[in-house]
């Protein structure tokens, strides 16, 4: 055997970075659950048009499959190793969820409790009873506490996140073992199983189970992110096949919808898409991407507050006696206006808010680099992310120990 090929390093998996297909696929998808928070509100709701746009759960149920891919590759072989410490990235992922969250729902608080002390009447009266709202700030409404409904009621993922982020590392301590292979057909198995269950003794799919049993519905999908990035940080696989495998996937994801919902086979096929994202290296980073990217987490949290800011006001203008054309043209401000509104929450509160936070800044010591640290605050935002950063400094992966 000539003696290059014995000394020629084997090939290692694509490490993740910004302003690639990650990003894009993030900003796709907290755009499409902006129009499904916004389908009802359209002159001719938009489930009449075509029942795709009743999935939006899919939609949540990726970014809960792509925040477990997210967080593993970014900390898995850490926290498999006892490298990095749990304290401060309890900190962290806590840090980086509830001050955005305390601030949008305080907003939403004083709007609506200003409109009440002048005398305005919200048009769905039912969705701000105010004995749901402490369960929703508290995030402790997808444990079965009583609340949570109405106000910014989409925040019931984050309460499940936040569950599945403290469990991360016994998760890595536990399964950072097994073979690649065997811990993602252990994962798939388990979503089955986990739908089963559900099906049964709960009344609803996995993929759909009501907001009480969110971290039910959340960890085994969580689960599932988690084994595509240990498959995708231990098994090479060539850029072009990778790239061919998620658009055979991206364009099966799209077909099937046409004909049904096919949820269980969608969550998989959402999967190999998020994998293949992340086995596609990022040659050319586009920093358009990575800021559309960087205010996904925004997205998701403002455009509930936004919808009810824009519609309530057209309603108590009486939009009902309007023509449909202007309605129209009226409910595609309304849309577009909850992109304006995430960016200036992204870039007026969260990112500065998250600069001021970091603990490099702070001069706080952790067993995690601080470039570790500035990277997990950019990429694991919950169903979204948020924070600063450049395209070529946005190599994630901390190196194996």
């Amino acid at each position: 055997m000539p003696e290059a090929a014995l000394t020629e390093p084997s090939p290692r998996p694509v490490r993740i970075a910004r302003g690639g297909w990650l990003d894009a696929l993030r900003f796709i998808v907290g755009a499409l659950i902006i129009l499904y928070h916004f389908r009802e509100a359209a002159p001719v709701p938009l489930g009449q048009l075509h029942p795709v746009f009743e999935r939006g759960y899919l939609l949540t149920d990726f970014f809960i499959i792509d925040s477990g891919y997210v967080l593993a590759r970014i900390y898995g072989d850490r926290l498999a190793s006892g490298q990095a410490s749990l304290r401060a990235y309890a900190r962290q992922r806590l840090l980086r969820v509830i001050p955005a969250h305390l601030a949008v729902s305080l907003v939403l608080v004083l709007l609506v409790g200003g409109a009440a002390l002048a005398g305005i009447a919200p048009s769905n009266p039912r969705w701000f009873d105010w004995s749901q709202l402490p369960a929703q700030v508290l995030l402790v409404q997808a444990y079965g506490v009583p609340g949570g409904q109405g106000w910014n009621a989409p925040t019931w993922t984050l309460s499940a996140l936040i569950g599945c982020y403290l469990l991360l590392p016994w998760i890595c301590r536990a399964l950072w073992r097994w073979p690649p292979v065997a811990m993602v057909i252990g994962a798939t198995l388990l979503v089955v199983a986990a739908d089963i269950a559900a099906s049964l003794w709960l009344g609803d799919p996995i993929y759909r189970l009501p907001m009480r049993y969110g971290i039910l519905r959340a960890l085994p999908l969580f689960l599932l992110g988690v084994a595509a990035a240990f498959y995708g940080s231990r098994v090479c696989v060539a850029p072009h096949r990778a790239r061919a495998i998620g658009l055979a996937a991206a364009f099966a994801l799209v077909g099937l919808q046409a004909f049904g919902a096919f949820s269980l086979v969608s969550l998989g096929l959402m999967t190999v898409i998020i994998w293949a994202a992340g086995a596609v290296p990022v040659r050319s980073p586009s920093r358009l991407i990575e800021h559309l990217a960087l205010m996904s987490f925004s997205m998701f949290l403002t455009n509930e507050v936004s919808r009810i800011v824009w519609f309530g006001l057209l309603d108590a203008l009486g939009q009902e006696a309007w023509s449909s054309g202007v309605r129209w043209v009226l409910w595609a401000i309304g849309l577009v206006g909850a992109f304006v509104a995430a960016a200036v929450f992204r870039y007026g509160f969260d990112r500065p808010v998250q600069t001021w936070l970091s603990p490099s800044r702070r001069g706080g010591a952790t067993r995690m680099s601080a470039a570790a640290t500035k990277q997990a605050m950019e990429w694991a935002a919950g169903p979204g992310v948020a924070a600063a950063g450049r395209p070529g400094q946005a190599v994630i992966d901390p190196p194996r120990a």
